[in-house]
């Protein structure tokens, strides 16, 4: 909460407001550094485990032995159980990604794009519901509601019933935050739809295609990345999901 002056045309008024929290998490792997990210509070471990997993740094959640805070609310420790390796060199970026921009301080494209199988899925969901998803998805968005500042995750069932929302300052966080809750627990989501609740970043989409996802779909537009990795990969992407009609991209 903070202070602050509203100005409209009827002069100036002096109000609270209340602000999304943006911090830094620091996200070890035993004793190493891997990654720090700008994110909002909360569902800390989901966040590391779903950075770790969309990574392709853990594989399974039987690869992690603990998730615990070290020596701060801002720093998470995933110990890993005895005689599992991570290949760190699979990490191509510098330890700082802006909220803004998970991808920001990759050395390049190609350190980004994941070496996995295409897609293969023979998930159908109808239109009505693809169109209703992202009205389902904002009624869960209670941080939103409150800040106006803050994106939405969600992972459905095919016949559109929402089965978990994350919240994050950060568009790559909350679809960490949201794959992780379920990698934690050893669910596979290779027959769930992703949706979004702004643009469909070449991020989200290479997420989605490593947690084995095979519908993505954004209130706002795909990028060409975006676009030319889900169809070599086998994604379904749809964008632009908003007022009853939406776009296929792939």
């Amino acid at each position: 909460m903070t202070r602050i002056l509203r100005i409209d045309a009827h002069g100036t008024t002096e109000l609270d407001d209340t602000l999304a929290v943006e911090e830094p998490l620091e996200i070890r792997v035993n004793d190493k550094a891997v990654s720090v990210t700008l994110r909002t509070p909360g569902d800390d471990f989901d966040l590391a485990a779903g950075f770790l997993f969309t990574e392709s740094l853990l594989r399974d959640a039987d690869d992690v032995e603990s998730f615990r805070h070290w020596g701060s609310p801002n720093v998470v420790r995933v110990g890993l159980r005895d005689g599992v390796r991570v290949d760190m060199a699979r990490l191509q970026r510098n330890f700082y990604a802006a909220s803004s921009c998970g991808v920001c301080g990759k050395a390049s494209i190609d350190a980004v794009r994941v070496h996995t199988s295409a897609l293969a899925s023979s998930l159908t969901v109808a239109p009505a519901v693809v169109a209703s998803l992202p009205g389902v998805l904002r009624t869960a968005q209670k941080t939103f509601d409150a800040t106006g500042a803050i994106h939405g995750a969600g992972i459905f069932s095919a016949d559109g019933a929402l089965l978990r929302a994350r919240e994050d300052i950060g568009r790559h966080n909350a679809v960490d935050k949201v794959i992780g809750s379920f990698f934690r627990e050893g669910v596979t989501l290779d027959q769930h739809v992703l949706v979004v609740s702004g643009r469909a970043s070449f991020e989200i989409v290479q997420k989605a295609i490593v947690a084995r996802i095979p519908m993505l779909v954004a209130v706002g537009a795909p990028s060409t990345l975006s676009v030319e990795l889900a169809r070599e990969m086998g994604l379904t992407l749809y964008g632009f999901v908003r007022e009853g009609r939406f776009n296929a991209y792939a």
